[in-house]
Order: C-alpha cells, then structure tokens, then sequence
C-alpha cells in the first residue's frame, strides 16, 4: 500500500519581531518546483523593500532548494527547510522575509529567527495528510446503478462522473485500501457480472486536527 504522508493544508502567515527585525513567515501547499519558484516570485514583488526573501522548499518526489538570499551562509534557508524535515511534511514552499532592524543577531539569532517564522507560517497553514486513492472505472446495467453508487459510498468514494450510454458508466475515486473490499461487493451484487477497472492512483488531503500527530 501506498504510504500516506504530511502536507501544509492551505496557505499560512505568521509573523514575530526579534530585536526590532521583522519576520513574516509563509507557507503553501504545492505540486511542482514551478509552483514553489512562482510563490516566491510573487513574495518578492509584494517584499521588495526588504532586506531578504530566505525560501526553502521540498516536493514529495525529491525534488528540494533552498536559499539563504543574502544572509550568512547555513542560517535562512537551511533552517526553514529543517522546520518541515523534523514535522515530517512536504509537498511545501515557505518563504521567510526579514525587515533589517538595525541590530545584529549573529548566527544563532538568524537560525533561532528564521525558524520561528516559519513554524508559525506553518502552525497558520495548519496539517493535511495525504490519503491514496484507486481511480476506477465501472460499467454496470441501469438496474444496478444506484446500489453501485451505494456500496463506493458506503466505503468512502466521492461524487463519482457518471456516463449515461447502452450501459452507466462511473469513474470513482476511492480510499486504495477498500478497493479489493469495492470489488469484491460488486461480484456480490451482481453475480460477478459487474468488475472494477483500476485506471491510475491519486491522492485527496484529509485535514489533521491539532494535537492528532
């Protein structure tokens, strides 16, 4: 089975002063390192007077960068991304922006700073998990439609699309594990006429609660 794994669950700001620097952190959820570049893109037109835009992302496939964008070298960029390593998320892009107040922090202070900002970017966005799905095909007599419709229901598939032809045709998105448990309801009920065809996997984002982890 597919391993099912944390995510930001939306987009999330926080923002705290240390020695009269200001530090605003933001987190979102994303899909590609082009959506992460695109997120920073736009934090740095809205930023542009500040002094820096220290970023880090991480997808789930790998992919990962980071930047200090101007600070000491080990003290922006690499402290936001161990803010989300240690939580176990991905799937993220947080992008910390520091307005200069005029008093050095030195190296412990930045990393203290820095990860701060971004804890409180995430602890905004709040957790998501992200749950594999089965994407099925079935094709089934009118008669048959609605206790189909039923027992995907019943095991937790969403609103599925519907084909209306010689046969109803219903693509549906279920929870992987109760796949073989959908299939095996749909010998069932139709004395094995009726079967379920796996056309690919995807993923839904079920909301975590806090304190849950």
């Amino acid at each position: 089975m597919e391993e099912r794994y944390l995510v930001p669950g939306g987009f999330g700001q926080g923002e705290h002063t240390e020695k009269r620097s200001r530090f605003i952190g933001r987190v979102w959820r994303i899909s590609s390192e082009e959506e992460a570049l695109a997120r920073l893109t736009e934090v740095r037109a809205l930023e542009r007077d500040a002094r820096h835009n220290v970023w880090a992302y991480q997808l789930h496939s790998g992919a990962m960068r980071f930047s200090d964008d101007g600070e000491p070298q080990g003290t922006g960029g690499m402290p936001v991304l161990d803010t989300f390593r240690k939580r176990g998320v991905t799937d993220f892009v947080c992008v910390v922006t520091r307005y200069f107040g005029g008093i050095l922090l030195g190296a412990g202070g930045l990393v203290r700073a820095y990860g701060k900002a971004a804890v409180l970017g995430l602890e905004a966005a709040g957790l998501a998990r992200m749950r594999p799905l089965a994407v099925l095909e079935v094709r089934c007599p009118y008669g048959l439609y609605d206790r189909v419709r039923q027992e995907a229901a019943a095991l937790g598939a969403g609103e599925p699309e519907v084909t209306w032809a010689e046969a109803v045709s219903l693509r549906l998105r279920l929870p992987l594990e109760n796949a073989e448990t959908f299939s095996r309801r749909l010998g069932e009920i139709s004395a094995g006429a009726v079967t379920a065809r796996e056309q690919g996997r995807d993923f839904d984002a079920l909301p975590v609660e806090p304190g849950a982890l």
